[in-house]
Formats: structure tokens, sequence, C-alpha cells
């Protein structure tokens, strides 16, 4: 999913580095400037670009930890089940979550993957897709999404993929995951979909998954 450059041409390697840096800023002052948002949301003052780019040594105390929201009003999930012990073929679970710009700024920032089709919109007219899209990698992450929502514990063992379109930022996907064959020990195959808001396919494949019962607490 990643782009690559070359070294044959000396003459621009300067300038494309002067590029990529740029890029490279402009990708983290956009995950600052998310991040802030939603601090300031969940009430704590959000950090600035100079103090989170060099910390001040004079600060004795952290910044409050948030934590990871387990819910969105924007997510919606249904299962056939509820019941771990009842869980076999023919079960399923559905995610729904919209992809948005702060989704594929803090995907290119956690992943590293700064291809220009996802962040740059003027290059990304110029290509097949006329625009920016999202990560194929941050979409089908709503496949796993979707697997941790099952009744249980669900550890991945592999899954196989196949990206059939693109996905627009602001789009809102849909990962259904059904339980096709139960392997024993645990052990389950499950067709795993995305589709778009026009129910068409953008992503299609298998996951091998174990799901443990919950732990008692």
């Amino acid at each position: 999913m990643s782009s690559h450059c070359t070294d044959t041409d000396s003459v621009d390697s300067a300038p494309a580095t002067e590029h990529w840096t740029s890029i490279s800023k402009h990708v983290f002052n956009s995950y600052i400037e998310a991040n802030n948002a939603f601090l300031a949301a969940m009430g704590f003052t959000g950090t600035g670009e100079a103090s989170a780019t060099q910390p001040n040594a004079d600060t004795t105390t952290s910044t409050p930890a948030v934590e990871v929201a387990f819910g969105d009003e924007n997510w919606l999930m249904e299962r056939s089940t509820d019941d771990y012990d009842s869980l076999g073929v023919g079960d399923y679970v559905r995610f729904t979550k919209p992809i948005m710009d702060a989704d594929i700024t803090a995907f290119a920032q956690v992943s590293g993957d700064t291809n220009r089709l996802h962040l740059e919109p003027e290059f990304a007219e110029n290509t097949q897709f006329g625009g920016r899209i999202a990560h194929g990698t941050l979409v089908a992450g709503t496949i796993s999404a979707a697997l941790a929502r099952l009744p249980g514990v669900t550890v991945y063992l592999s899954q196989d993929l196949e990206f059939a379109g693109p996905v627009r930022i602001g789009e809102t996907v849909t990962a259904e995951c059904e339980i096709v064959e139960d392997l024993g020990g645990d052990r389950y195959r499950l067709h795993t979909t995305v589709v778009n808001e026009d129910n068409e396919t953008v992503i299609d494949g298998e996951a091998v998954v174990i799901i443990n019962e919950l732990p008692d607490e």
C-alpha cells in the first residue's frame, strides 16, 4: 500500500527529501490538531505543536492519559447471538463506522504509511481514483473490529484479503464476519467482507480465529 522512491535521479534527491519532509510535518501537525480536538472534547487541555515536538524539561507532571473509548455514537454493531455457548456455524457479527479524515491522518501517523494517494488531494486527483481514498488496511481493520464484538475473546490466526474497490473519505463501511466452519478446539473459519454505503463489496476474504470464553472478572 506504500509508495516507493528510487535513488536513480541524484539531481532531484534533495527537493524530494524536502517535499517528503513537508508531507510528514503536515501529517504530524494534522494528527496533533485532531488529538487536541479530541482532548478538548474530553475536557482536557491539548498540547501545542511546540510542546508536542519538544518536551519541556521543567515539567514534573505528566499529561492525563485519555482511555480509548470502547464505543462511539457513529459506530453500529449487530450480531446473531450474545451467547458464547451457542456460537456456531451461521452466526455472524456486523460492525459499521464512517471512515473519516481524522482516521486517515491518525493511521498514516501510527503505521508510517504516508502514501500520497491517501494524504494529498492534488496528487490523488491525478490518479485513477480521481481523489483521495482510505488506506486499504485501515478499512480492513473494521473486520478486526467486528471480530472483537463476537461473544467471547477473539484471537486472530490468519486473514486473507482481496481488495475489490476504493473507499472514499467520509464514506461509511460495514464489515461482516460469518462463521462458515467449526474447526474444533474453539477455532473457527469465517467469511469476512466489507461493503460500502451502496452495499458494494470493497474487501472480501476469509479469517481463521480462536474464540475463547470470557475470563472470570
